[in-house]
This record gives structure tokens, C-alpha cells and sequence, in this order.
């Protein structure tokens, strides 16, 4: 049975946990392909709320398997601690599993993250100073720390591993930053602890995907972040370091592009984008504001407050095309419920020329006018609705219109936080 890819269409933040956690009800499996513990899901359900950093959000559902795929940078610590808050909560043994391919975020690369971006000063990139970006420069550069080095109980290859590394942190550490040098001693210690804590739950990851396809299993792709992060498509260099596109959630999962007949883009009813790089439909005022705090807009995993706008159609438009979206799940509707008047980005102005996908220098992204649609709002509490015929004229006429700009249809409509607060539009089955 084909996999279904579930990845977010704007900037990251727009309720993937959420629309995961509902499909899986229904999926044997859940892949998490890309990212690390920098990305954060948050799910409400009748026990509580859970916050994900690495764990797929597909383990609140008993005979679901979970799956961190070769394509996330693991950080063993916050894994751990992550695992830790979930015993006792959901079962973890022959569920949960971890790619032995999958990289390492080692002490040192959080160390570098913010030593380079208070080097850059006004030109910080906005990380999440967790580590990731140095991470997957060492993997690029071929002298990364995977899952199966930490597992092996290999010391004497390990260590050499850890020596041939740390000669060039140290490095940049004493004469570059101006800061302590890393015993490689220690860090081998503390490396063994973690393979030996992370062995139970450590496989070949690809293999047991593609060995679920093939026995006609449902499975799920789980990407972190959203599209216009991404390192080839996005706002560079304001991005991630990985590819959170339908393509890189099939690289970092093991499936084949072939075995998928399903993408799902997830986007927000209006946008919002976390750290530096231009946002074109920005709000920089009182209705920015109600919006932050009306959709809860802090972070789940470091808590910085999300920087908001209206919906922007052309950078929606631009990511459903290059991830072939067959459908969209919007979330966060009922945000929007006080407001008079609704605007949507419809269209970018650079010099006196209209534009019809983002620009990829990010001196002209930073540039480009707006052009806005406005429609009327609703004025009316949708969070009690249980069809979309339920809603008020002017909320289903906002959703007729956004999926008209966009160009794929909206087949699911959250209108709040709880798992009951899906509206579906199709029958909400896997394929």
C-alpha cells in the first residue's frame, strides 16, 4: 500500500502533530523523516496534552509503530529525556524505533551554533541554537557521529571518530570563538552511555519501512518544519538545514518517490514564522498580536514568540506545486474568528513587476510589496461546529477562496486544539 506524506506548506508551526495524530488512528506505522529535537508538535487528546520533539505523534494510538527515520539529527539527551516523559503514559517497548543511519547532535555542535551566531551579530540566521545546523554540516562533510557508531560498543573506532572531530572543533573553539577546547575522552564516556541507553530501540529503519509497504501496511511520513525552510526552496539562508519537502521527507524516510500517492500539506488559516528572513505579509500590530495570542503562536520546543501575518497565498501556492500536494489541511480557523475583515496575500510587487512564486534572493524577498485581497470576517465562534456546514457564510467563503489561489483542494478544517476539532470535508480515510 502506497505512503501517505504529511508536511507543512508554510514556514513551519501549522499543526502537522495534529493532522498526524488524527490519520494515525487509521496507519500501522508513522516515519519521521527530517529535522531534530529543534522541531516541536503539541497534541491535545482526552489524556492530556503531549509535546513531541523527535518521537512521532503517532504513538498515542496503541498499534501504531513509530519510526525516527535516517534523515533526523538525533540529540541523545533530549530523546531521551523525551522518552522518559512518555513512560508510564504510552507503551514504548516494540513500538518505537530509531534509524541506525540517522546522525548525532553531539555537545559540541549546540556549542557551535550559538558561538557563530553571536559571531554574526546583526546577520544571526535565528537558530534555535540546538545544534542542528553544525550537525548536519558534519554529516555533508562526511565527518558526522551516527546512531550505529554510538550502538557498535566499537570504543577504539569511536574514539578515532570522535579525535578526527574534535581536532577541528578544537580548533575553531581556542582561535576563533576564543572559547574551551573538548576533552574527546569525555565525550567518548558520555557517547557509550547513550548508545548503550538507545541499543533497545535501534534498527534498520529503511529496511523495516520498506518491508511494511511491501506487506501492504498504511504508513505515514511525518515531516518536521515546513517547505519554505527549505535548504534548496526556501528563504535563504533563513532556513533550515534540511529538506522538510515531499522529496526529503521520502530521502530521510526510505521510501521511494513511486511508493507515495498521497501528499498532505498542512498550512495555517494565516502565517506565521519563527527567527529572522523576510515575511512578506507580516503583521506588525494589535491584530498581530490577537493572533499570537489567540493561536497559542510560542514555540513547543524553545517558547519564542512566533512572528504573524495574514495568509499568504503566493508562497502557499509556490509550495503546494513543488511538493505535488494532492490536498491541504487547514488549521487554526477559529483564530481568526473576532476579526471584521480578513486579508490574503494574493500577489508580490518588486519594482513595479508582480511576481508569481517568492523570489530566491532574499535581498528582493525582503523587498516585495504585498498585494492584498480583503474578505469580510465572521464574527462568530467556530469551535463548536461539527460540519463545515456548520460554519458561518464567510468563514466557508474565506476556505473556497484560499483553496481557489492555491490550486489544491482543502480537505480537512481544524477549528481548534482537540482532536474532535477536525472538520472533514472528505471521509477522513487513508489510502
Amino acid at each position: 500500500m502506497p505512503a501517505t506524506l504529511i508536511l507543512g506548506g508554510q514556514w513551519g508551526d501549522e499543526g502537522k502533530g495534529k493532522i498526524t495524530d488524527t490519520l494515525a488512528a487509521q496507519a500501522d506505522m508513522v516515519v519521521r523523516p527530517n529535522g531534530s529535537a529543534n522541531a516541536g508538535h503539541t497534541v491535545a487528546t482526552e489524556d492530556g496534552i503531549f509535546k513531541f520533539h523527535l518521537v512521532p505523534a503517532g504513538i498515542l494510538h496503541p498499534h501504531c509503530i513509530c519510526v525516527i527515520g535516517a534523515g533526523v539529527a538525533i540529540s541523545p539527551p533530549d530523546l531521551l529525556a523525551e522518552l522518559e516523559t512518555l513512560r508510564g503514559r504510552v507503551q514504548l517497548q516494540g513500538r518505537f524505533f530509531i534509524s541506525d543511519r540517522a546522525h548525532v547532535i553531539m555537545p559540541y555542535h549546540p556549542l557551535l551554533d550559538q558561538y557563530e551566531e553571536a559571531r554574526r551579530g546583526s546577520s544571526a540566521v535565528g537558530t534555535t541554537l540546538r545544534g542542528n545546523g553544525p550537525a548536519f554540516t558534519d554529516k555533508v562533510a562526511r565527518r558526522g557521529i551516527r546512531i550505529a557508531d554510538l550502538v557498535a560498543g566499537d570504543a577504539a573506532s569511536l574514539r578515532e571518530k570522535l579525535g578526527l572531530a574534535l581536532a577541528d572543533k578544537n580548533t575553531l573553539f581556542r582561535h576563533l570563538y576564543g572559547a574551551p577546547p573538548i576533552d574527546p575522552e569525555g565525550m567518548l564516556e558520555l557517547a557509550q552511555q547513550w548508545g548503550q541507553a538507545l541499543a533497545p530501540y535501534v534498527i534498520s529503519a529503511e529496511t523495516y519501512v520498506q518491508d511494511a509497504l511491501n506487506a501492504g501496511k498504511r504508513v505515514l511520513v511525518e515531516a518536521a518544519q515546513g517547505c519554505m525552510l527549505d535548504l534548496d526552496y526556501g528563504t535563504y539562508p533563513y532556513v533550515t538545514s534540511t529538506s522538510p519537502t515531499a522529496a526529503g521527507a521520502c530521502q530521510g524516510a526510505g521510501v521511494g518517490p513511486t511508493q507515495v500517492d498521497r501528499v498532505i500539506g498542512v498550512f495555517k488559516a494565516y502565517t506565521t514564522r519563527v527567527g529572522a528572513g523576510p515575511f512578506p505579509s507580516e503583521l506588525l500590530d494589535e491584530i498581530g498580536q490577537l493572533i499570537r495570542e489567540r493561536g497559542h503562536e510560542y514555540g513547543t520546543t524553545t517558547g519564542r514568540p512566533r512572528r504573524t501575518g495574514w495568509f499568504d497565498a503566493v508562497a502557499a501556492r509556490y509550495a503546494a506545486r513543488l511538493n505535488g500536494m494532492t490536498e491541504i489541511a487547514l488549521t487554526k480557523l477559529d483564530v481568526l474568528d473576532p476579526l471584521e475583515e480578513i486579508r490574503i496575500c494574493v500577489g508580490y510587487q518588486l519594482d513595479g513587476k508582480e511576481l508569481i512564486a517568492p523570489p530566491a534572493r532574499v535581498e528582493d524577498y525582503a523587498c516585495v510589496e504585498p498585494i492584498y485581497e480583503t474578505m469580510p470576517g465572521w464574527k462568530t465562534d467556530t469551535a463548536d461546529a461539527t460540519t463545515i456546514e456548520q460554519l458561518p457564510a464567510a468563514a466557508q467563503a474565506y476556505i473556497a477562496r484560499l483553496e481557489a489561489l492555491i490550486g489544491v483542494p482543502i480537505t480537512m478544517i481544524g477549528i481548534g486544539p482537540q482532536r474532535k476539532q477536525i472538520l472533514w470535508r472528505t471521509a477522513p480515510m487513508l489510502a
